[in-house]
């Protein structure tokens, strides 16, 4: 099969966001277009149970209407993933409930593992639903890897008293009892014996859940090996990132690895003040918009399209209840902008009626 992989997402790899929810369908165009193809992406549902038959509405509703507008994607998705955090507190009731409303899905799906899904009984039952916890498959001339990336200290799992109150520490946001995530040792020979298989020019997608970068230790938008992870994709020409976790537009550039974030069918986050105190070696991460809004929990959700030009990613948000975002790649700063809010002198007010 003749694949020009050095035009890998050229033209676009489209990240459609459908409707009020994230729901993602990604376009891979090559040189031939009978080699093109598409994946659709759906991330962070938090499927949280009450008791007996009950669940939050708004998340799994919410998970309900993503799993509908990816299933009337055209063209076709030839493959969908979820990117973790199915489960807000990993229970088997929340993971069936989870299951059974992904099982509607008309496309062969690949789960990734969140922290909710993990820590109750370090993804035990997730893993007796949906397999292995990180692998990697070809589709087209395209290497995706799948990372477990919330993996963390075996001290800090052994300080629990109970598996409920293990999950219930790093379920919080901003917990100080909190752990920074890995994806461990074991992992990494994994990832660099898989990587070694193939040419620097391969088209490689890595999908994660944690960031695999160092944004803000405090929310645990941090991956501890980031550096060596980024070393491995460094290689190839071409190495896209694809996360959830952050529930919020993040995008990034290091080297070769485009780092772009996909948004929550649950809720949004607000961004910390203390982005501003990242390490300096970081590029731009993302820019502080209008949001959240605590009364809209679709605040900041829309659609979202993804262009990757040669490795390159540009970014539109159009969303349901917030101002419109486009981000295009500069090529003199080596980096993705904002094309109205990139920089200081040109911020988005806060929302204030609280």
């Amino acid at each position: 099969m003749s694949i020009s992989r050095r035009n890998f997402i050229k033209g676009s790899s489209s990240a459609l966001i459908a409707g009020m929810l994230p729901v993602s369908m990604v376009k891979l165009a090559f040189a031939k277009p009978e080699h093109n193809f598409t994946f659709a992406y759906i991330s962070d549902s938090h499927i949280q149970h009450i008791k007996n038959n009950q669940f939050v509405r708004n998340w799994d509703q919410g998970l309900k209407r993503a799993v509908a507008e990816a299933n009337l994607l055209d063209p076709k998705p030839d493959f969908a993933v979820f990117g973790g955090d199915l489960a807000q507190l990993g229970t088997k009731a929340e993971l069936d409930h989870g299951a059974e409303i992904l099982s509607g899905l008309r496309y062969k799906n690949y789960m990734v593992m969140g922290e909710h899904d993990y820590y109750l009984d370090y993804g035990e039952y997730w893993s007796e639903l949906y397999g292995k916890q990180y692998y990697s498959f070809d589709h087209k001339g395209v290497h995706f890897v799948v990372l477990n990336s919330i993996l963390t200290y075996d001290e800090w799992n052994n300080r629990w008293d109970t598996a409920e109150q293990r999950m219930g520490e790093m379920a919080g946001l901003d917990n100080p009892n909190g752990s920074p995530f890995m994806v461990g040792k074991k992992q990494l020979k994994w990832l660099k014996k898989d990587l070694a298989k193939y040419d620097k020019d391969t088209p490689v997608v890595v999908f994660s859940h944690s960031p695999l970068q160092k944004i803000y230790k405090g929310w645990n938008f941090w991956t501890e090996e980031a550096e060596q992870i980024q070393k491995l994709l460094n290689r190839f020409e071409q190495a896209n990132v694809i996360y959830g976790h952050v529930h919020q537009i993040q995008y990034n550039q290091i080297g070769n690895i485009a780092f772009s974030s996909v948004m929550s069918t649950a809720w949004p986050w607000p961004y910390p003040s203390t982005y501003a105190q990242a390490e300096s070696h970081l590029p731009i991460l993302t820019v502080p918009m209008n949001r959240a809004d605590p009364f809209d929990e679709r605040d900041a959700t829309g659609w979202q399209f993804m262009n990757m030009h040669s490795g390159r990613t540009d970014l539109s948000f159009n969303l349901y209840s917030n101002d419109n975002r486009i981000l295009k790649w500069n090529a003199k700063r080596n980096h993705l902008e904002d094309d109205k809010y990139q920089y200081q002198n040109n911020p988005t007010a806060p929302q204030k009626h609280y």
